[in-house]
């Protein structure tokens, strides 16, 4: 995505809403679009495990090489979607998320 190895973007978390944690943006962006390209636009919508093997696949290998570290910033990326309004969950058990 970016050339500058530094660049760092501001990801929220919706149950700390006034602290935002800065992260490496190239890292950011591939899991928020693998997120928003599994995701589908409606409930019921899918479990958590059932969006990791599917956005596995679609993450570029040199930011997660074998998926490392993809369950973290799944969830971070996911915490951070809900903030900002652009995915939702069901109060279900298992959790279930769906776009808006």
């Amino acid at each position: 995505m970016t050339k500058d190895a530094s660049a760092k973007v501001a990801m929220e978390n919706p149950n700390s809403p006034d602290r935002p944690v800065r992260v490496d943006a190239d890292k950011y962006h591939a899991m928020r679009d693998a997120i928003l390209a599994v995701l589908p636009a409606a409930a019921p919508g899918l479990t958590v495990a059932e969006v990791k093997a599917r956005l596995l696949p679609l993450l570029p290998e040199a930011l997660f090489p074998g998926g490392a570290t993809a369950g973290w910033w799944l969830k971070g990326v996911q915490l951070d979607l809900e903030a900002k309004g652009l995915i939702a969950r069901e109060t279900t058990k298992p959790l279930r998320l769906h776009r808006l």
